[in-house]
């Protein structure tokens, strides 16, 4: 996650430094227009371009940031691990997403503990079975019986380039 983090932080860079221009610009605008112009032509016609500028730079850095940051903190969310059931059921028309169905996790009472839409073409039957499960709220299955489900992956590129195939 903080590679990834990292990542966007490295495009960010550029909305962040073009701001910083732009808001150099103002202020030097502000405080020393140059003799072409006087402080009041300058104020009035280029700050507030320059100034809206450094807000939309501003704006965009943290557009870009915005997914990263929320997607770091709900790491900080628990993995539970249950010895329970998963259980697998064909998509319904009450379902408010488009999937092949949905997986669950149920407890030791066979109790949802949740779900998840799956993705795919391919439509799941429905079934349930004993397993041992590690999963958290916010990614979904991440082993069943010790095996990885490829929500999560095992390793991960240097600061996550690349890695949307």
């Amino acid at each position: 996650m903080w590679r990834g983090l990292i990542g966007r932080l490295c495009i960010a860079v550029e909305p962040i430094i073009c701001g910083l221009v732009f808001a150099g610009i103002t202020l030097a605008l502000l405080l020393a227009p140059n003799g072409t112009m006087t402080k009041a032509e300058a104020e009035v016609v280029l700050v507030p371009i320059f100034g809206l500028a450094t807000l939309g730079f501003a704006a965009y850095a943290v557009f870009v940031m915005v997914a990263p940051i929320a997607a770091l903190i709900q790491t900080f969310s628990p993995i539970y691990i249950v010895d329970g059931y998963v259980r697998y059921r064909s998509p319904d028309r009450s379902s408010e997403f488009e999937s092949g169905g949905y997986v669950a996790v149920l407890d030791a009472d066979r109790v949802q503990i949740s779900e998840w839409p799956l993705s795919g073409a391919a439509s799941a039957r429905d079934s349930t079975r004993a397993a041992h499960v590690e999963f958290s709220a916010y990614g979904g299955i991440h082993r069943i019986d010790g095996r990885s489900t490829g929500v999560l992956p095992e390793t991960l590129a240097p600061l996550g380039i690349g890695i949307n195939r």
